[in-house]
């Protein structure tokens, strides 16, 4: 195996090329790009080029060699599979003047998985067992298809599979410490994320104007996500201890102007996790009344794994009657004051509580549209909590945007809501 001539991973441009027709046709979204740049970024670095291009031989062959006048690192995503359009690693071998040769280790993976399936292994399948001869083999643990992890003397190339549940461990599980063994680099990279509910990006950026203009290292960078925002905190350094104290100082200037709606750290977080943990903490449990949601709020507690510990179920009532019949709320009741109002969905915390045997009970009702519904306008929305000895809180609000965004505006909502209030009752 040949040393490549970049001798420091922070040196090092690299380009990342996603291949399928799929991706062109916006049939699938590129998420892999965007995790990839944030990897290759944690190693210092640098991605200049992000490309598509489709399942044709010769475009891709002239990408390839396009970025080889640009970048030292080239990554290539997709076209590993065993179909005809599955042409990545032969154009690529083709390409650098060599062979693909059969790997033992994951021949045998793809014999035991079709003996296992009892399924017939038809010959196109052993192309998801070749590599690159002369190249790192890249096990999958989630598939069937190798990677590739090829050196030359000015280049480096790694193949990864298209599926993100695929790529992803084989970056972070092999291609990862491979770049991390041979490009080692004295400056790391240490990152830090802040999530926030409760304020737009825009407010958010204009409290934090004079630090993001004035920012060199640490940086500050600001993501907006469906009804949340999230900063990105990252400091180039040579001394962890120094990097990490930095970070810190930086988040302290930050929390004073914006912590009131700070609610949680890193990439993988999230509102109803925060709030699952926060009541495991507590020893306390929640369940819901929705209707205009439609059980949104339960099915994001039930993405959470151990759930089952503070949410015994719920309830889904959608029509007048089973508000009346699920929890057993007087009929005359909700037809005197309407199921979009704060009386009804006062009652239906307080009822779900009470059923359920709860220390918490939300209640989502309102307009999603397209339709107004009682006389109230598309996007009204009552949310209510129940606590204690019949202790009730309510708030109207007043989303926007299509039927989907004004549903998942309310769940967050009620998801902030329930947190705050588990905080302030501690």
């Amino acid at each position: 195996m040949q040393t490549v001539k970049v001798k420091e991973a922070i040196k090092m441009k690299s380009e990342i090329i996603a291949v399928g027709t799929e991706l062109l046709l916006g049939q699938v979204v590129n998420t892999n790009a965007t995790f990839l740049s944030e990897q290759l970024a944690d190693l210092g670095i640098d991605v200049y080029y992000q490309t598509v291009v489709g399942d044709n031989p010769t475009r891709l062959e002239e990408l390839i060699q396009l970025a080889e006048t640009r970048s030292e690192l080239i990554i290539l995503c997709g076209g590993l599979g065993p179909t005809e359009d599955d042409l990545t690693k032969e154009v690529t071998a083709k390409h650098l003047g060599r062979e693909l040769i059969q790997n033992t280790e994951g021949y045998k993976k793809l014999l035991t998985f079709f003996e296992t399936t009892k399924r017939k292994m038809t010959e196109n399948n052993l192309q998801q067992s070749q590599i690159i001869e002369g190249g790192i083999p890249l096990p999958n643990r989630t598939g069937l298809a190798l990677g590739t992890f090829f050196q030359t003397e000015d280049h480096v190339y790694i193949l990864l599979p298209g599926p993100p549940s695929e790529l992803k461990p084989m970056f972070i599980e092999q291609a990862r410490p491979l770049l991390e063994e041979k490009f080692p680099s004295e400056e790391k990279l240490i990152s830090k994320v802040l999530r926030f509910y409760g304020i737009g990006e825009s407010r958010l950026v204009t409290e934090l104007k004079d630090l993001i203009e004035t920012q060199i290292n640490p940086t500050i960078a600001p993501y907006a996500k469906p009804n949340e925002v999230t900063l990105r905190l990252t400091v180039k350094t040579k001394d962890a201890h120094a990097g990490n104290q930095a970070l810190l100082a930086l988040e302290e200037r930050i929390q004073e102007r914006v912590g009131e709606y700070f609610y949680g750290y890193g990439d993988d977080n999230s509102l109803p996790k925060v709030v699952v943990d926060l009541l495991k903490e507590r020893n306390q449990t929640i369940t819901a009344a929705e209707s205009l949601t439609a059980g949104a709020f339960q099915a994001a507690l039930g993405d959470i794994p151990g759930v089952s510990a503070v949410f015994p179920g719920g309830f889904t009532t959608y029509s007048l009657e089973t508000k009346a019949n699920f929890l057993t709320i007087d009929r005359h009741f909700l037809e005197k004051y309407g199921t979009v109002s704060q009386e009804c969905a006062e009652q239906m915390a307080l009822q779900a509580r009470k059923l359920a045997g709860t220390d918490y009970g939300i209640s989502f009702t309102g307009v999603a549209g397209p339709d107004e519904l009682e006389g109230q306008p598309v996007g009204t929305v009552w949310i209510a909590l129940a606590y204690g000895d019949e202790a009730v809180i309510s708030q109207k609000y007043r989303f926007t945007r299509d039927r989907a965004a004004i549903r998942h505006s309310a769940v967050m909502q009620g998801f902030d809501l329930l947190r705050r209030q588990v905080l302030r009752k501690k």
